[in-house]
């Protein structure tokens, strides 16, 4: 070996914990110390000395086993550090190996730093394929579709478990947990009827306000009590209660089980001989069906009271002809209507919102997905079933 392969390759470097590398020829091994902090910050200091060792490795044509790095004075190392060190052992070599008889010393993390760099020095960083668009796009389809059955068949499923369980709860009421029921009713339906109020309020308000305008140009300015009537009683007071609870109370159902769920507490349930669905599922299910028909109830005054508010102070219609106008052309048909509708809805979001709390897996993210997705399917359902309510009910004439 040419001497200047036994002397140090390097200067010393004065800074404290400066990379240093120091190659020696000892009974025809080449042994490389490595000195210092390795790492993307300092081994541009001495890049130049690493590429003149590379390069001396392969001229010579030094044997594999017979190039050795030493890493007990190594300080600091990252995959910069590590890449290079991994560089060096792979010049003598045809194979990248990281042993014992190619790096030597006691280091904290170096060696099995070393090893991990193994795979991207051997064989590189896999380029991913170029992504097929249309491919991807007729997967996602696919699997949307697969899903879609699922989930309906999965729900049916779940339907039919909870009716089964509210047939042995009518048959027998001390099987109900009428505590519970009481206070989901408190929470989802009687805190959120402001809310519906208000929201029913304002669409009830614009309804006879752009209706007005309308009918005025036909010199029909009193049609407009009859457009807000029929609107609000038979299809805007159930709908806009309906995605509230689905927004709302869903959510809330879906979380709360969710999260009993995460800390099996429902498998505790189990264990102890208690039925999940007569603990959590029935009272969520009667405190909707309770509920829902009061809160539609207060959300037709509230948007009849909005179109009386626009169709007084600005369309010179008396408060008294309002209410005789009512009676006399809208009648009780179209609130009957609305609150058929009631049960159907109420029945429909508290399943989707159980039924997804208890598919819940054990993280967060399955907890957000599932919240999301009893919200979406709810107010779905919701639309859905209130269209197919709208054809039969113009099939039968109502």
């Amino acid at each position: 070996m040419n001497e200047a392969v036994k002397t140090n390759l390097v200067p010393m470097v004065a800074q404290e914990f400066a990379p240093q590398l120091r190659v020696r020829e000892l009974e025809g091994q080449l042994e490389v110390g490595v000195k210092g902090d390795w790492t993307v910050h300092t081994i541009h200091l001495i890049e130049n000395d690493l590429n003149g060792l590379l390069e001396v490795i392969k001229t010579k044509n030094i044997a594999p086993e017979d190039v050795s790095i030493h890493i007990n004075h190594l300080n600091d190392l990252d995959s910069a550090g590590a890449y290079m060190l991994c560089e060096i052992i792979k010049a003598g070599q045809d194979d990248l190996v990281v042993n014992e008889e190619t790096v030597f010393g006691e280091h904290p993390f170096a060696r099995d730093f070393l090893k991990q760099m193994e795979r991207f020095v051997e064989g590189g960083i896999e380029i991913p394929k170029p992504v097929d668009a249309v491919a991807k796009f007729k997967q996602h389809v696919v699997d949307g579709i697969d899903d879609f059955f699922r989930e309906s068949v999965e729900t049916l499923s779940f339907v039919g478990q909870t009716v089964s369980s509210l047939v042995l709860a009518f048959t027998n009421p001390k099987r109900v947990r009428w505590l519970p029921t009481i206070s989901v009713a408190e929470s989802a339906g009687l805190d959120a009827i402001p809310i519906v109020m208000m929201l029913t309020f304002f669409i009830g308000a614009v309804v006879a306000f752009m209706g007005a305008q309308t009918l005025e140009a036909f010199g029909g300015t009193v049609f407009t009590v009859d457009l807000v009537g029929i609107s609000v009683l038979r299809e805007f007071a159930v709908i806009i209660t309906a995605i509230i609870l689905a927004g709302r109370s869903d959510s809330a159902f879906t979380a709360q089980i969710g999260s009993m769920k995460m800390t099996q507490e429902i498998d505790a349930m189990s264990i102890i001989g208690l039925d999940p669905m007569e603990m959590l599922v029935i009272p969520r299910v009667l405190a909707l069906l309770i509920m829902t028909p009061i809160m539609v109830f207060f959300a037709m005054i509230a948007g009849l009271v909005g179109g009386a508010f626009v169709s007084v102070l600005t369309l010179d219609i008396s408060f008294t002809l309002y209410l005789n106008r009512l009676q006399e052309y809208v009648g009780d048909k179209h609130f009957w209507v609305g609150m058929s509708k009631a049960p159907v809805f109420a029945f429909i979001i508290a399943i989707i919102g159980c039924r997804q709390g208890l598919e819940v897996e054990n993280d967060v993210i399955s907890l957000g997905k599932h919240t999301t997705a009893a919200v979406v399917q709810a107010i779905f359902m919701v639309i859905l079933v209130d269209a197919i309510f709208a054809l039969i009910y113009n099939e039968l004439e109502i």
